[in-house]
């Protein structure tokens, strides 16, 4: 600005700070565009994770653990629960070949374990009174 008058190179500087101002906005845009998509997929990968979780409850029936039988997949989470007809030393659960053991104090709680090799593995009581199969396919 001269004398109180724009001159032409007054014009074309602010067309230019206005051009990258837009410019970075728009970089900014669509940074954060691409944030959110990218944060949108790994969240949506998490959850497809944690649909993988099997989840197997045992209860007390004629004397034993009911069912007498659970089916797994090799290589995906298994998370045994107990419900609340199982007391005493029902509620301390192992799976010797597995290396699973845990005491489940509440229909809450829950041990859980992922089965590396397809197999049957007995699983029972710290006493062995209770007992069942577990196939991994």
């Amino acid at each position: 600005m001269v004398n109180g008058l724009w001159t032409k190179e007054c014009f074309i500087c602010m067309k230019m700070k206005n051009t990258m101002i837009i410019a970075i906005v728009i970089v900014l845009i669509i940074g954060f565009g691409i944030f959110l998509i990218k944060d949108s997929r790994a969240a949506g990968n998490s959850a497809i994770g944690a649909d993988k979780i099997q989840k197997v409850t045992l209860s007390f029936k004629n004397g034993n653990y009911y069912p007498q039988i659970v089916n797994v997949k090799v290589n995906e989470t298994v998370r045994i629960y107990l419900d609340s007809s199982i007391t005493g030393c029902y509620r301390t659960f192992t799976i010797n070949e597995l290396s699973v053991i845990k005491n489940i104090e509440t229909p809450a709680d829950y041990v859980e374990f992922t089965p590396t090799q397809k197999g049957t593995y007995r699983f029972a009581c710290i006493m062995g009174m209770g007992t069942g199969t577990l196939i991994v396919e």
